[in-house]
């Protein structure tokens, strides 16, 4: 491979056999180098394939003032990442999470440590992402020494979130913990009672609302396929859990200007029987 473009003493840009654009780091490998050289592979160390090339310039911009040890600290986060998680993780999350750990790592320094509002939503809803986050604070502590918080846990946790997006924008994750915690709580108004947060109807449900939420987002609804007669058949058969959704139909309505599907509105009244019906088996 050859240099492309030289980040700094032990990043550089360049193309691989299949012509994708990678990143290639290695202690020293682009020093008195320049574009057009060709990379000594005995001191590769990690390669990174950016099918994004705005990315690839971000990285660049990036690297001027982040150590290059923050973006091995990601990679090795993202590599765990991605044996535990069920879903791919956008290419920017190498930018955003490098990012977060040099500022956290250097907030830290200073005695600047901040406490995270949603912390406790993140570590309820998000039980997969928060285990992997808290992984990766042990991976930031045995390569920096540095120990962060459980706060900063749930921040790398809300990344691991937004991932799911394929953008840049934090608060789209706050909305969206915003949101499904918003909706559990009118749930558990509407019925008087707390969820059995242990059972699989209520890791069902949580689900559902995380990808509810997200086709919020993205500005996705769901088409109407269902018959009139078997929407009425729901309303009817389950009409506490049926009212418990026009609240929510009301609420999104109100705070978000969105207005539910009939399909959403079924999904949203079975999922909520189910999880609110304790004393009966629902398969």
């Amino acid at each position: 491979m050859k240099i492309k473009k030289v980040l700094n003493n032990n990043v550089v840009v360049s193309t691989n056999e299949l012509n994708q654009e990678v990143v290639v780091m290695g202690r020293g490998l682009a020093f008195q180098k320049k574009a057009g050289d060709t990379i000594n592979h005995e001191k590769v160390e990690k390669t990174f394939v950016l099918e994004n090339h705005a990315i690839s310039a971000k990285l660049s911009k990036l690297l001027q003032d982040i150590p290059t040890q923050y973006l091995n600290i990601s990679a090795k986060i993202l590599e765990y990442a991605k044996s535990q998680l069920p879903y791919s993780l956008d290419e920017y999350l190498y930018i955003a999470l490098t990012d977060h750990i040099s500022f956290a790592i250097s907030r830290h320094k200073q005695g600047i440590d901040l406490k995270n509002p949603l912390l406790w939503e993140i570590r309820k809803y998000y039980k997969q992402e928060f285990e992997v986050a808290l992984k990766a604070l042990q991976i930031i502590k045995e390569d920096t020494g540095v120990a962060l918080g459980e706060d900063e846990a749930a921040a790398i946790a809300l990344h691991l979130v937004n991932s799911q997006l394929s953008g840049e924008n934090m608060s789209s994750a706050v909305q969206i913990t915003e949101m499904v915690n918003t909706i559990l709580n009118i749930v558990k108004y509407h019925f008087k009672m707390e969820l059995d947060e242990g059972s699989v109807n209520y890791e069902r449900f949580l689900t559902h609302l995380r990808y509810f939420a997200i086709r919020f987002i993205q500005k996705e609804k769901l088409e109407e396929t269902m018959e009139p007669f078997f929407i009425e058949q729901i309303r009817r058969k389950y009409p506490d859990a049926y009212a418990c959704t026009e609240k929510i139909a009301v609420y999104l309505e109100h705070d978000f200007n969105w207005s539910l599907t009939n399909d959403e509105k079924v999904y949203l009244t079975v999922h909520i029987h189910r999880v609110t019906n304790r004393n009966k088996t629902i398969k």
